[in-house]
């Protein structure tokens, strides 16, 4: 059923994204068009043939838990370890560990497919992405030579264990402990819950990233400390000795990604699970975060992967399924259900919303790309573009994820409402990508009460402007719809620069509570106008190349599409942003039952 969507993939990457650009900071000629589409087009495959037929099998099978044991679903151990040997695990780890260093550009497009393909099997390799990047960035030198070449390469993998019973986003409330012990390791105690891929049998190894404090630490987030704790320990050769003091206690029973074991992991139940230190003692929080951006940008990507694959998938439904008749329609018997006015808008709304999600996490991994390879100046301004853009990219991706996956299911009609036809799997597995890695509440509080005063608000406003100098650039073009749509746009990113300029005046005035309540909606407002803009930029550069196949022709399609039916939003969300605090907080949480 799926098929990956390579060329507009690497469209994005290039006309969207600006690849160009990143390709010349990672050494220009070695990163030819002919490499790039090669990347694509093999991960595009591997991703249809090898890993899109497990996903409904994984979704009955689940991860089965017996005796401390994970069994993953028929077919997942084989596909993983082909997955590896591909090399797909170190496409940008450092090449000091056996990694290839490309772009986190490619990483994102080919994870875009690997999603589409099965949101439950990609998740398990993000978190060694976002491990690698912590390790590469934080650990010894000894802890490095022991740990990265095994996952680089995939044949171990790592996990992230930050969430306790009572400790969810407030990390304050951790109570992991770690123990100093006299050879310089340290022996951690406590649960964590919600651990993704804690236990499994795809690798020999699981290197547990653990978040805990130690008998002296500070207070609150200042005295949290990051520890390595593998579930088997590792000899000097390199070789697994005996196993460490850490077990599965149990399997969460999930709304979706069934496929992806989500477990308790108890640490120190016989003396004390033995980890390193990661960085140093109380400086915890700053490795993970490391970490932790990485995963958010990732799970954004998971957004898109599961709306391209309800997008596909719905389509494919609608040009099939016969129902009624339709003006359209000059074929015999009824018409297709495409042909319906209402149907059409449901999958031009999905097509367009898709095509919005790949920008903006596109446009984020360029941003991260250029921060690693630019020194001085260059190096703050993408650094702080890539802050900026990775709460939007994250939240607005796995919004969308959610929105087009249930439309996928409205388009399906009743049978979108059963299993059988895949469309209800999608909504199941796309639902956790919102509330994971930071509920996108917090990616908004991130984005306005951090990101917006980067420099002074310069940053953002310096990147609408840049964002209006695109649109002006497609008012200008002679081509049908181009003035309208770019007017519309141009509307929409007025309503980001009001809600921001207010946004960072209330901020500078300490009314902290008025912007909090603003702070969801001016996140999707900054999604749709941003969004709308690169939509725009598409187009603008389908026109100007005179691009006329049928996939470029819809490419402008969508964009004017976008334009005329969604991006009006905008304005009601100005008006929420700016005007909405009051009626929220006198809203007093004691009486909200009534």
């Amino acid at each position: 059923m799926y098929r990956s969507p390579v060329s507009e993939i690497g469209f994005t990457l290039k006309h969207v994204a600006e690849f160009d650009r990143v390709a010349e900071a990672y050494g220009g000629d070695e990163l030819s068009d002919d490499l790039v589409e090669a990347i694509l087009e093999e991960a595009g495959r591997f991703a249809a043939e090898e890993i899109a037929p497990l996903n409904p099998v994984a979704d009955k099978h689940g991860t089965p838990l017996n005796d401390g044991a994970v069994t993953t679903p028929p077919g997942w151990k084989e596909a993983y370890h082909a997955w590896a040997e591909g090399g797909w695990n170190g496409l940008t780890a450092s090449p000091d560990f056996g990694g290839q260093g490309l772009p986190t550009m490619l990483w994102v497009a080919t994870y875009e497919m690997w999603n589409s393909a099965s949101m439950a099997f990609a998740i398990g390799p993000t978190l060694t992405a976002g491990a690698l990047e912590a390790l590469t960035a934080h650990a010894s030198e000894d802890l490095q030579a022991t740990y990265m070449e095994k996952l680089v390469t995939g044949e171990w993998m790592a996990t992230m264990n930050l969430t306790e019973p009572q400790a969810g986003s407030d990390l304050a409330a951790l109570r992991s402990r770690a123990e100093r012990n006299d050879d310089g390791t340290y022996s951690i105690f406590g649960q964590k819950i919600f651990i993704t891929y804690g236990e499994h049998d795809l690798t020999d190894n699981i290197v547990h990233l653990v978040l805990a404090r130690l008998p002296d630490a500070p207070a609150g987030t200042r005295g949290i400390s990051l520890f390595l704790v593998p579930k088997f320990l590792v000899n000097e050769d390199g070789s697994l000795g005996e196993r460490n003091d850490v077990v599965c206690a149990s399997v969460e029973h999930k709304l979706g990604i069934h496929g992806s074991p989500t477990c308790t992991m108890v640490f120190g139940d016989k003396g004390g699970a033995k980890g390193w230190i990661v960085g140093q003692e109380n400086k915890g929080l700053a490795c993970m975060f490391t970490m932790m951006n990485n995963a958010r940008l990732a799970v954004g990507v998971q957004g898109l992967g599961v709306a391209e694959a309800a997008l596909q998938r719905a389509v494919a439904y609608a040009l099939d399924r016969r129902q009624g008749k339709a003006s359209t329609w000059t074929g015999e018997g009824m018409a297709p259900i495409a042909e319906h006015p209402d149907i059409r808008r449901n999958l031009m709304t999905m097509r367009a919303l898709t095509a919005v999600a790949r920008a903006l996490c596109y446009r984020c991994a360029a941003a991260i790309d250029m921060a690693h390879q630019c020194e001085g100046d260059d190096k703050k301004r993408w650094s702080e573009r890539a802050a900026l853009l990775t709460p939007v990219a994250k939240a607005m991706p796995t919004d969308i994820g959610v929105d087009v996956a249930s439309l996928g299911v409205q388009v399906h009609g009743g049978m979108g409402y059963v299993e059988e036809t895949g469309a209800a799997q999608l909504l199941r597995d796309a639902r956790i990508a919102p509330i994971y890695e930071g509920t996108n509440g917090i990616q908004s509080i991130d984005l306005v009460m951090r990101k917006l005063p980067l420099s002074e608000g310069n940053e953002v406003r310096g990147f609408i402007e840049e964002l209006r100098a695109i649109v002006k650039e497609a008012g200008a073009q002679n081509a049908d719809g181009f003035a309208d749509m770019a007017a519309k746009v141009t509307s929409a990113l007025d309503d980001l620069s009001a809600a921001t300029d207010w946004l960072l005046e209330a901020i500078k005035d300490g009314r902290n509570d008025e912007a909090l309540a603003g702070a969801t909606p001016y996140l999707r407002l900054f999604g749709l106008a941003s969004g709308g803009a690169f939509l725009v930029q598409g187009a603008l550069a389908t026109v100007r190349g005179d691009m006329t196949t049928p996939a470029d022709k819809l490419r402008v399609q969508v964009a004017l599409y976008f334009a005329e039916n969604l991006i009006s939003e905008t304005a009601a969300l100005r008006s929420t942003v700016t005007q909405g605090a009051a009626t929220l907080l006198a809203a007093d949480a004691a009486y909200m039952e009534g």
